[in-house]
């Protein structure tokens, strides 16, 4: 069984709640994307394989652990690019190749504080039913990546081994100011329906961030309603 989450150390620095996910993962040989990872930590593996996710969604109030969430940039859309870690010391993460919102002043900040690869784009989300539809595009002289993804969402599922292992991370690692850190966060049990992928045109995304372009479906694909996260000072590894 995949470990609950750990307490979350205080002093708290921000919340969140992710909504409206979708998860879409390729398998890949660990090796492929080894170089990615920061000092002192690894790909996860699970059966011998890691996974690159795609993960478009929405944030909302943003804010300090207590009082109002910060206005107008406290909510945005967001996409990201992430690969899966593990450190000397055991503990699991996730290492993120790009982190693309609608809002430039989250994007500085967000690169300037805690170093991320966060990029400017130009976002849309949309529900109609129980479809899904996610837009992006880079805003990046001299970049092009723009992708398109709807899904249709079923039923509710339970949770397994593989969508744990890719979904029940506890925080993040980042390579800054000549050190890995871990930043960890904590949220409830995710709650999943499944998803089936009805248009998928992500173009030269992947290329941007110096992954091969995916020639299959997604390998593991789930939709979540979402979380509420918590996040404590980062740790140095």
């Amino acid at each position: 069984m995949w470990p609950d989450a750990p307490e979350l150390e205080r002093p708290r620095i921000l919340r969140q709640q992710w909504l409206d996910l979708t998860f879409l993962h390729w398998a890949l040989d660990p090796a492929e994307v080894a170089h990615f990872f920061p000092p002192g930590t690894c790909p996860d593996t699970f059966e011998g394989r890691t996974y690159v996710g795609l993960v478009p969604f929405r944030m909302t109030d943003t804010g300090f652990p207590h009082g109002p969430a910060v206005p107008v940039l406290g909510s945005f859309l967001e996409m990201n690019i992430r690969l899966y870690s593990v450190d000397e010391s055991g503990c699991r993460g996730v290492v993120f190749l790009s982190l693309d919102a609608d809002r430039l002043a989250v994007v500085a900040a967000a690169r300037t504080i805690f170093g991320l690869p966060y990029r400017w784009a130009q976002m849309t989300h949309t529900q109609v039913a129980d479809q899904h539809t996610y837009t992006s595009v880079l805003r990046r002289p001299g970049v092009h990546a723009a992708s398109t993804i709807t899904v249709e969402i079923g039923s509710p599922v339970a949770s397994d081994p593989l969508t744990d292992f890719l979904t029940a991370r506890w925080g993040l690692h980042t390579h800054r100011a000549r050190r890995t850190w871990y930043l960890p966060n904590h949220h409830p049990v995710w709650t999943f329906r499944a998803a089936t992928v009805s248009t998928l045109e992500i173009g030269s995304l992947f290329a941007s961030v110096g992954l091969t372009e995916p020639t299959r479906p997604p390998d593991h694909v789930l939709h979540s309603p979402g979380v509420p996260a918590t996040f404590a000072l980062p740790i140095r590894i």
